[in-house]
């Protein structure tokens, strides 16, 4: 893999760091639900969600 795309999933992780975080995360901790279930379950499994996809697409398209 080259140090481009190595780059790619440092920048990744660094965005999953910050989204992860505490106070962005409890910026979702209040009374709403989505098909019954509280919004931080729904946000987190979203940006998990979203992480996996991203790296798989680095991952795949740059394997080298």
């Amino acid at each position: 893999m080259k140090k481009r795309h190595e780059q790619k999933l440092i920048i990744l992780s660094f965005g999953m760091m910050i989204a992860f975080s505490i106070p962005i995360s409890l910026l979702f901790n209040n009374e709403k639900e989505v098909l019954g279930y509280p919004m931080i379950l729904i946000y987190l499994f979203v940006i998990w969600m979203i992480s996996i996809i991203i790296s798989f697409v680095i991952v795949k398209r740059y394997d080298e």
